[in-house]
């Protein structure tokens, strides 16, 4: 038996991979997603915010100060300005946001009510929320000083002072940020996941194929039985995408380095239970298919839209509340669920619900496509 199997495994690789086409079709789309996520996610960068400023308390040295904070901050370039240049410059997007210290401004601090400050940008808070956060907690410190001369300005003048002589030291270090690469390897296994879903269900077709050109009837006259048949199927998807897992982790992790925070024992194994599950939906799929046209119909409406529930090529996170109810019934979202997990530090033994669920899903699949084949006796269609 396992002669007959290991000889049709050969020959279904030797023809099936025979045209360069379908090199690139199992093994080139892996390639060329890792490829896009990390053209989609490393091409990312912090942009410096334009803030243009209008300086109308001249000569306060507490407006001036605030305006060199506010030139210190990371990201920020300032550009002076006036009130009609600041809302042109606004309006033609040359200015991402602008700051307006009104006269008065240095005054109304003194006296611990801060007033005559405005942001103005039509961007909203994307662009406004840092500056007002770091603006916001300065002018609060300089404030409660105010607060505590109670109008006294020598008092108000030496708090001030001491404050801007930084009695105490911060010092700060660059630490690596891991949220892009993370990104980048979690596209890249969401399309990893479409790839080896769509080749499963081509290769169980050629069951199908081999049905319309009566190969597969030839191949049953002789000692082979359909059950040695199948298997040796499932054995050449299993075997297809276990190549297309290491080669799509080869690109993702030593060509484009992309460290995903998860040991790649860990992904590969679940990447492999996933692997059972695809050729199990890929059967489902051709045993109730009477032709190629309807498995490919099939495919279509399987394939692509459970993907696109489980978070495949967008987070799952951003969908609807009802949308994600229903991804919690696809093996798609519990691989990505389970690799999440991961990343976030648990290991295998912490995320043994997820592959239990991920192998109960392959073996009822298994099973459903098993009582189907069986049953499925009518060979009029392929005559």
């Amino acid at each position: 038996m396992w002669s007959e199997i290991w000889f049709l495994v050969r020959m279904t690789l030797l023809t099936t991979f025979r045209k360069r086409k379908n090199l690139i079709l199992y093994f080139g789309l892996p390639i060329a997603g890792v490829l896009v996520s990390t053209l989609l996610y490393g091409s990312q960068s912090s942009p410096d915010l334009r803030v243009g400023i209008v300086n109308e308390d001249v000569g306060k040295p507490v407006t001036s100060d605030t305006i060199r904070f506010v030139e210190r901050l990371d990201h920020v370039k300032l550009v002076n300005t006036t009130r009609e240049e600041l809302k042109a410059k606004i309006a033609a997007s040359d200015l991402d946001a602008g700051l307006i210290f009104e006269q008065g401004f240095a005054d109304s601090v003194l006296q611990g009510k801060p007033e005559h400050i405005s942001i103005q940008s039509v961007k909203g808070a994307s662009v406004t929320s840092y500056i007002k956060s770091m603006l916001y907690g300065y002018i609060g410190n300089v404030t409660a000083m105010g607060t505590i001369a109670a109008g006294d300005g020598g008092k108000f003048q030496q708090l001030y002072d001491s404050y801007q002589a930084g009695a105490f030291k911060l010092t700060s270090e660059s630490v690596n940020d891991t949220s892009t690469t993370r990104e980048m390897s979690y596209q890249s296994i969401g399309f990893l996941i479409m790839f080896m879903m769509t080749s499963a269900v081509n290769l169980s077709q050629l069951i199908l194929k081999n049905k319309e050109n009566r190969t597969y009837f030839r191949v049953l006259a002789s000692p082979v039985s359909s059950r040695t048949y199948v298997l040796s199927n499932v054995i050449v998807n299993l075997i297809v995408m276990i190549i297309q897992i290491a080669v799509a982790l080869f690109f993702m992790t030593v060509v484009f380095g992309i460290d995903p925070g998860i040991p790649l024992d860990a992904m590969i194994f679940i990447l492999g239970l996933f692997a059972l599950v695809s050729v199990s939906i890929s059967l489902v799929i051709v045993s109730f298919s009477k032709s190629t046209a309807s498995a490919n119909a099939l495919q279509n409406l399987i394939v692509t839209p459970t993907c696109l529930l489980s978070g495949c090529f967008f987070p799952r996170s951003i969908m609807p509340e009802t949308f994600r109810r229903i991804s919690d019934f696809l093996p798609q979202n519990w691989v990505l669920e389970s690799l999440g997990k991961l990343q976030a530090g648990d290991t295998l033994m912490n995320i043994g619900f997820n592959l239990v669920i991920l192998l109960a899903f392959a073996v009822v699949f298994f099973l459903l496509a098993t009582y189907k084949f069986g049953r499925n006796n009518d060979t009029r269609n392929f005559v």
